[in-house]
């Protein structure tokens, strides 16, 4: 889960989202690891949101401090290095902090020696990648909402749950087919979310239903102690879903895939109809 932050959002004060989506992860009792990005919990109210989580049994790994993408031509790994040292320092301290690192928008570098060079520094550093398989569009979905919310108070919330769970068990299914292809056999699968207000409304259900369809949710480490995890593809422009890096690497399954794997334009017809 991505991105903690202290703005509030219709309907929701951070501190009765960050609530939402605790009793939710706690009733079903599921573990998440939550990837900070600095700049946006750099306050008091960021402490608490933060010490809250920890409490709550959940993990903090670095997300950057400053978000920003790194296969734009001007950032550089020294940048990003810093950039990463930076978000370290506000979480290192909590007991559920781990050194995984996720890559801001899953951009891992535009050339090999970007994505080489991160690679070798974050190895030195002690880190692992905070890989995703199961990438999605959650944060499309959670923009749009807001901004009906903020025109309209009373909305229907319906039709963006329906929406929001379809989503997410296609994309879901997609990866878990992609990734059987590619491998042969079922894997451990990380799925991207982000601590929004979309998740704080609708999250219990979003896990209920990945059940139903029989996904069994396990624990962030238990997830990245599977053997797809130390694999290191070798595309470029680096990044993206780790499966769908790796099925780019493979001829059979290069053709079929869209770039970027996903983007708030592939989903344009559904959030249109929102």
């Amino acid at each position: 889960m991505d991105d903690p932050h202290t703005e509030d959002t219709p309907r929701c004060s951070v501190e009765e989202r960050n609530s939402l989506i605790l009793q939710q992860l706690a009733a079903r009792r599921v573990q998440v690891m939550l990837f900070v990005c600095g700049k946006r919990i750099n306050s008091p109210r960021g402490a608490d949101l933060l010490n809250a989580l920890n409490a709550a049994g959940h993990l903090l790994a670095n997300h950057s401090y400053s978000h920003e993408n790194y296969n734009e031509p001007e950032s550089t790994s020294e940048a990003l290095a810093t950039d990463i040292a930076q978000c370290e320092a506000l979480i290192a301290n909590h007991s559920g902090f781990r050194r995984r690192f996720r890559f801001p928008f899953l951009k891992e570098g535009e050339t090999l020696q970007k994505r080489d060079a991160l690679r070798e520094w974050l190895r030195e550093r002690g880190y692992a990648n905070g890989h995703v398989t199961i990438d999605a569009s959650d944060w499309a979905y959670d923009r749009k909402l807001s901004q009906r919310l903020k025109a309209t108070p009373a909305i229907d919330l319906a039709p963006f749950r329906a929406a929001y769970l379809t989503h997410m068990l296609d994309r879901a299914h997609y990866y878990d087919r992609l990734a059987t292809t590619l491998t042969g056999h079922s894997i451990a699968h990380t799925l991207l979310l982000h601590h929004n207000l979309l998740n704080a409304l609708f999250l219990g259900d979003l896990l209920d239903a990945l059940e139903r369809d029989g996904f069994r949710i396990i624990a962030p480490e238990q997830a990245y102690a599977d053997p797809i995890f130390a694999k290191q593809p070798t595309t470029i422009p680096a990044g993206e879903s780790l499966v769908w890096s790796l099925a780019h690497e493979d001829a059979r399954l290069r053709d079929g895939l869209r770039y970027p794997g996903e983007d708030d334009t592939y989903e344009a017809e559904a959030l249109r109809r929102l």
